[in-house]
């Protein structure tokens, strides 16, 4: 456990007194040298400053409190007040929280910028509510990112032919087995293990992740790609939220726009700065061109639009935000 600000008051003066401080727990996968888990904790400190002391927020990262599966569950129960889960982890349960897995749709970072405060994530943010936890932080993390193997770099629609490899959500699983692999879903705690036992032969990442989850030492071919963007969320228990003081709900809203800011901020160097750290690690690196680009969204983008939502109202309407942005 890491407090999200060392030596932080535990006691608050009132009015009526001293009056302990609330303690919000925050879990989340990422592991610590992950650029994203830096702008969590930054965002922990403000919350906390912002809150005047109200609020005690500790972060918990690399599946130390809660693991990746469950963060969503237990934080809709009341287990624990807070925690972070990629747009991807909401599976069935909220498949439009994965529009940004489109292939090749999102990498404009101007969308992301103008994000926290769109339509888009405003109807978002009802549904999330709908499903039990009221959202405070989007965090964009990557529009960068890395198809990983052994051998030589998956360049082609063809070279994906027999793969088993890392997947992440039905609809962009889709796009994978249009290409001829077998995906296979696994957060991304758990990828470093199965390639190195074999359970899978390539993965998908983002390219930072590659460097902070050392995925070079298991792989040792890489093509950086623009494929998918994806996205940090952090949410907080709903009677929980609920039950704070004004005070401290504008100290979340406040402090989730800045944490906006700061991981785009961090995520472009993140992925600007990947490419040659993986070479520093030593493995083959192929910066995939425009032309091989559009190869391979030709196969997986229809795919993707088929399997996501054809006729379901909300996809249609998320859609229909998002041209707006």
């Amino acid at each position: 456990m890491t407090s999200a600000a060392i030596g932080a008051a535990l006691f608050v003066s009132t009015a009526t007194g001293v009056v302990a401080a609330t303690e919000m727990r925050c879990s989340h996968q990422l592991p610590p040298g992950h650029h994203i888990a830096k702008v969590v904790e930054r965002w922990a400190e403000e919350v906390e400053t912002l809150s005047e002391g109200e609020l005690d927020v500790h972060v918990f990262g690399a599946d130390s409190l809660v693991g990746a599966r469950e963060n969503i569950v237990a934080t809709a129960k009341g287990d624990i007040e807070c925690a972070f889960s990629l747009n991807f982890q909401w599976g069935k349960t909220l498949p439009i929280m994965n529009v940004t897995v489109a292939p090749f749709a999102f990498g404009d970072i101007e969308i992301w910028k103008k994000w926290p405060e769109s339509e888009a994530a405003a109807f978002l943010e009802e549904k999330l509510l709908e499903k039990g936890v009221k959202n405070v932080v989007w965090m964009f993390q990557t529009n960068t990112s890395v198809f990983t193997t052994k051998g030589e770099p998956l360049v082609k629609p063809e070279d994906f032919k027999g793969l088993k490899i890392r997947g992440l959500t039905p609809p962009f699983d889709a796009a994978f087995e249009a290409l001829g692999a077998t995906p296979t879903a696994l957060p991304g705690s758990e990828v470093y293990q199965a390639l190195a036992t074999g359970v899978v032969d390539g993965a998908i990442t983002d390219v930072a992740a590659a460097v902070s989850r050392k995925y070079y030492e298991v792989q040792d071919a890489f093509t950086v790609v623009p494929v998918l963007s994806a996205y940090l969320h952090g949410y907080l228990n709903p009677e929980f939220y609920d039950s704070l003081s004004d005070t401290s709900k504008a100290a979340l809203t406040e402090a989730g726009l800045k944490a906006s800011e700061w991981a785009i901020e961090a995520s472009v160097e993140a992925g600007d700065a990947g490419p040659e750290q993986l070479l520093e690690k030593g493995v083959k690196v192929h910066i995939a061109t425009p032309e091989e680009n559009a190869a391979l969204e030709a196969v997986m983008r229809p795919a993707f639009d088929k399997a996501f939502g054809e006729g379901d109202p909300d996809s249609q309407k998320l859609l229909e935000l998002l041209s707006k942005i």
